[in-house]
């Protein structure tokens, strides 16, 4: 049997020395070896993108991803998404986000639509909400909540951090621009991608 390898990590601001086989994927380095749940399992081919997290900024898919590979990178999860905001105690404005839009339904593809999300902010950004749905069509929603998504994550990444957390405008301005961006996401192209749902999912 192969020896175990060491993988010097960053994980949601903490340092790890973890030593694993080569074939272990950074998703079940997290889930198994540091109960970082949070991260989820679905169909371990890189389709649905359940697993998204960040490495160094930019979204991949965990289940996809030797942890030898990326040795010495800065790992966030959506255990840790709120440190990006700087303020680790509360929210991050994109889970804000979600929770007014209500973007989620049983909550499985949530952490891995966060992360991507939130690695969307780190690239050019995006001109409307059409983009934004092509960008997140990684990410899939077996419960069918996309309208809900796009207005989530549009809310953050195009009107700003304030909007999310309800800064500086009243309750009837943020209806006013979530009901606007729900009838764009409605109105606009087709609806993200669908596939044949995969084998039970791990909780």
């Amino acid at each position: 049997m192969p020896p175990r390898l060491p993988v010097r990590l960053r994980i949601n601001g903490a340092d790890y020395t973890l030593h694993v086989e080569p074939w272990v994927t950074l998703l079940d380095l997290l889930r198994e070896q540091l109960d970082l749940t949070g991260t989820k399992k679905g169909c371990d081919h890189g389709q649905c993108g359940a697993c998204t997290i960040l490495a160094d900024g930019r979204r991949i898919n965990a289940c996809l991803a030797l942890a030898v590979a990326y040795d010495q990178a800065d790992i966030t999860t959506v255990e840790g998404l709120a440190r990006l905001s700087g303020d680790a105690r509360g929210l991050h404005p994109l889970q804000q986000a979600f929770i007014e839009c209500d973007a989620f339904q049983c909550g499985y593809c949530t952490p891995g639509q966060l992360c991507s999300a939130a690695g969307l902010m780190n690239e050019t950004p995006p001109r409307n909400v059409p983009e934004i749905r092509e960008r997140m069509s990684g990410n899939l929603c077996r419960c069918g909540a996309y309208p809900q998504i796009v207005e989530a994550v549009s809310r953050v990444v195009l009107n700003g951090r304030g909007t999310a957390r309800g800064e500086g405008q009243d309750e009837g301005d943020r209806a006013a621009a979530g009901a606007t961006l729900s009838s764009a996401s409605l109105e606009a192209a087709p609806s993200m991608p669908s596939s044949s749902p995969p084998s039970e999912p791990t909780p």
